[in-house]
């Protein structure tokens, strides 16, 4: 279980929950004379529908897949989802190369980018040239390899955005080594976020915004092999939570969790960050 039957939280929830049906139950007792044989019965009784009450609220902290937080003024939604099927705008996570090619070496088709192209880009070459003619995605451009043997060349900073189409950031999330393979310091990871949240602030313009759950992949974190879906995820949280930026009704935060990772995030755990 995710969340264990003594946790203090979930106690805490219970205990404001039950503090007005005490409250009435002992307006109920003092009102009612209970004879002296049903007593016992009667404190059992009552124990047992409290003590599977708790029981309820248990099960329930277990099973949550979503949950809501307001940070900063901000809605955060925490749910399981297809973050394709979500409305409003969606981020996608790009190397820094900005790469398009879907064969499985460069960019796999399995991954979060490689559907986006298949299923969302109907001509890659289009959008390879806009890329090119974007003039924040130039000003950010901060290296160029061109000793790389496949794939773009040019590098971009970390957490820049650019919009394609009404519904879609790309955004600049994870580097590349010599094998095509993506990975991260964690540095580089915190540094991501920061310059994420400010390139959102520039580009949602009030509309809602739903972003997966970004390194939970195939990213490889380096010196931080063992980081885990949770811990990503509170990192994503809390650099909402110092980036200042905020989300006033009816937009709003939403990260999408993939029906696969669902059993390795704690739901209930997400409201002590608040």
């Amino acid at each position: 279980m995710k969340v264990g039957f003594f946790n203090k939280s979930l106690f805490k929830e219970y205990s404001a929950f039950l503090s007005p049906i005490s409250v009435l139950f002992s307006f109920v007792t003092i009102s009612i004379s209970i004879p002296d044989k049903y007593k016992y019965t009667a404190c059992v009784a009552v124990f047992v529908i409290f003590l599977l009450i708790y029981i309820a609220f248990w099960i329930r902290a277990n099973i949550m897949d979503k949950t809501g937080l307001t940070i900063n003024n901000s809605t955060i939604e925490i749910k399981v989802g297809d973050i394709f099927t979500e409305s409003g705008l969606k981020v996608i996570a790009f190397n820094e190369y900005f790469d398009t090619q879907v064969n499985n070496k460069i960019i796999s088709e399995s991954t979060l980018n490689g559907m986006y192209i298949k299923r969302k880009v109907q001509d890659v070459g289009a959008l390879d040239r806009l890329m090119e003619q974007d003039e924040h995605l130039n000003d950010h451009k901060i290296d160029s390899n061109q000793a790389r043997r496949h794939g773009k060349k040019d590098i971009y900073k970390l957490g820049t955005i650019f919009q394609n189409d009404d519904d879609f950031l790309l955004t600049v999330f994870s580097k590349f080594d010599d094998n095509n393979k993506a990975f991260l310091h964690m540095n580089d990871y915190i540094n991501f976020l920061l310059n994420f949240w400010a390139e959102v602030d520039i580009v949602y313009n009030g509309r809602p915004i739903s972003i997966p759950l970004l390194g939970s992949g195939m990213t490889r974190f380096k010196q931080y092999e063992m980081i885990t879906d949770q811990e990503l995820l509170e990192l994503l949280i809390w650099s909402f939570k110092v980036s200042k930026i905020k989300f006033t009704y009816p937009s709003k935060v939403t990260i999408i969790i993939h029906e696969s990772k669902k059993d390795k995030i704690n739901f209930y755990k997400l409201k002590e960050l608040v």
